[in-house]
């Protein structure tokens, strides 16, 4: 079994009276691909902010590779090698497609080196021929390809996703976990995937933590959590075919 990369211990985070952790811990092992579900306000994407830094947790704490990144500011987590990409694409609507994967490239690279490492992950994310299309005119698939492109740009060692399965049809999904695939077989990306389209999940993740209301609620195999009853209960509705 390999190392955690990353261990959350204990995180909590209110706002106000609502609690939206509490007190959650969990591990993720370099090299897998480890997902995240739950019902809507479970505090998914709030566990995803205070991981990368965009909210600070009230009590408990982040590792990354052994290192203390509890409370640190998102650029300096995003150099130590973890990258987030958002529900909702954040792509600069008035740049190319190209010019968009330079934005996370700038981090690391410089002139050529930079030229190479956006073209080889256009090649990967298969964007090349719209390079130089203006992400305004492009639709949601395209869209979460490229926020996917600019996330590996700046080159991380573990990859967090949320929701990019949401709004995708049946080939384009197809499509994205052939990518998300690769990334983590050849390329040994660690993925962590927040994420509602259950095809995606029962697809891609080898281990399963379910959040309900803050809290951790189950954990497992996504056999394990489709048969799990308070998961059933919380939110699947039914058992989920695997």
């Amino acid at each position: 079994m390999s190392a955690p990369i990353l261990q959350v211990s204990q995180l909590t985070k209110r706002f106000g009276n609502l609690v939206a952790l509490n007190g959650v811990s969990l591990e993720i092992r370099e090299g897998e691909i480890f997902s995240i579900i739950g019902p809507n306000g479970a505090g998914k994407t709030t566990l995803f902010f205070n991981i990368i830094g965009l909210q600070k947790p009230d009590a408990g704490r982040v590792l990354f590779k052994g290192t203390d990144i509890t409370g640190k500011s998102p650029h300096k987590i995003c150099h130590l090698g973890i990258t987030c990409t958002f529900q909702v694409p954040r792509a600069f609507a008035n740049m190319t497609v190209e010019e968009t994967v330079r934005v996370g490239a700038y981090k690391r690279y410089q002139g050529r080196e930079m030229s190479q490492k956006v073209d080889e992950v256009l090649r990967i994310c298969e964007l090349e021929e719209y390079r130089h299309q203006r992400c305004s005119d492009m639709g949601l698939a395209h869209l979460r390809r490229v926020e996917l492109a600019r996330a590996l740009a700046t080159e991380p060692v573990l990859l967090l996703l949320d929701e990019s399965g949401a709004g995708l049809n049946p080939s384009e999904l197809t499509g994205l976990m052939d990518i998300l695939h690769r990334l983590n077989e050849e390329m040994h990306i660690t993925l962590c995937i927040v994420e509602h389209v259950m095809q995606m999940v029962m697809s891609l993740a080898q281990r399963i933590v379910v959040l309900d209301h803050g809290e951790i609620i189950a954990e497992g195999s996504p056999q394990e959590i489709s048969t799990h009853p308070r998961v059933i209960e919380a939110y699947l509705g039914k058992r989920v075919v695997c």
